[in-house]
């Protein structure tokens, strides 16, 4: 997003961006190939939703979900701050963020398909 001039904290840019992200995914999907989308995903609704469109078209869906500790966390932001163009996330702004995030259950989990590869 920085590489594209748009503010990470620029919530209607990012919104449109992720649309767009979105609809070049759906075509990707309907020729048969393979998207990541990687968005955050923070939501169940936003993932139910994905999933379902993805499904709707009669894509295969996984989720890879990693439970990662907020020192982990912390750390790969700061890392990829010193090395990429990126806006700066503090720990302080993850504190308050990370109450919101919806993790996926198992009863979720159930309703993607297994991952292709068991070893990625």
């Amino acid at each position: 997003m920085a590489d594209l001039g748009i503010d990470l904290f620029d919530v209607g840019g990012r919104d449109r961006l992720e649309r767009r992200f979105w609809l070049v995914a759906q075509d990707v999907l309907r020729t048969g190939g393979s998207v990541i989308l990687e968005s955050g995903f923070w939501l169940r609704s936003d993932r139910d939703e994905k999933r379902r469109g993805a499904r709707a078209i009669g894509a295969a869906v996984e989720l890879r979900f990693l439970d990662v500790p907020i020192d982990e966390l912390v750390r790969r932001l700061d890392e990829r701050e010193a090395t990429a163009a990126s806006a700066r996330i503090s720990r302080a702004e993850l504190e308050r963020w990370l109450p919101l995030f919806e993790p996926p259950d198992a009863a979720e989990l159930a309703l993607f398909d297994p991952p292709m590869d068991q070893d990625a």
